[in-house]
C-alpha cells in the first residue's frame, strides 16, 4: 500500500510537461545540496480525459520536505507570478548557483524574481532577507528596499550594506 500523502500539497498545473519539471525540481535541488525527491508517477488509463492511455497524468516530488503533484491537466490554465516559491540562501555563491539552475532555460525578472523554464516563477532571496525587513528600524528597511527594488538578481552584500547604513 502507497504511504499516505501530506495533509497539504502544493499541485502545480502543467500542460504535459509534470514529468519534466518534477525531474528538473529534483535534480536541480540536489545540485543544490537540498533534500529533494521525485515521487510516484501516475499514468492515464483508458477513461481519462487528460490525456493518451499511458501517458503521465501527474508527477509527485519533494523539495526540502514539501510535497508537490504536478498535473497534466491540458492547456486550460497555466501558472502565473501570482503564485510563487521562495528559495532562501544562506550566502551569496549559494544565491547564484540557485538562479543559475531554476533560471536555466527560463527568465529573469525583477526584484530577486525569475520564470523557470516551465511557467514557475521563484523568488530566490537572501536568508537574512526576512530579518532585516521585519527586525530593522523604518530606516534600515526603506534602505533595504530601495536597494532591493532596481535589482534583478539580488546581491546580499548590497543588501547587507543597504541595511548597514
Amino acid at each position: 500500500m502507497a504511504e499516505a500523502p501530506q495533509g497539504l500539497v502544493t499541485c502545480l498545473w502543467f500542460d504535459g510537461r509534470a514529468e519534466a519539471a518534477a525531474r528538473f525540481y529534483v535534480e536541480a535541488f540536489h545540485r543544490l545540496g537540498r533534500p529533494a525527491a521525485l515521487g510516484p508517477i501516475v499514468l492515464c488509463g483508458p477513461n481519462l480525459p487528460a490525456g493518451e492511455e499511458g501517458s503521465v497524468l501527474t508527477a509527485g516530488f519533494t523539495l526540502e520536505g514539501q510535497s508537490f503533484l504536478g498535473l497534466n491537466g491540458g492547456p486550460f490554465y497555466t501558472l502565473s507570478p501570482a503564485a510563487s516559491l521562495i528559495f532562501y540562501a544562506a550566502d551569496q555563491a549559494a544565491l547564484d548557483q540557485a538562479w543559475a539552475l531554476l533560471g536555466e532555460g527560463g527568465s529573469p525578472t525583477r526584484c530577486g524574481w525569475l520564470v523557470d523554464r516551465f511557467g514557475l516563477s521563484w523568488q530566490v532571496m537572501p536568508a537574512a532577507l526576512p530579518g532585516w525587513l521585519t527586525e530593522g528600524s523604518p530606516a534600515q528597511r526603506e534602505r533595504v528596499i530601495a536597494a532591493l527594488m532596481p535589482m534583478v538578481k539580488l546581491e546580499i552584500a548590497v543588501l547587507e550594506a543597504a541595511f548597514r547604513g
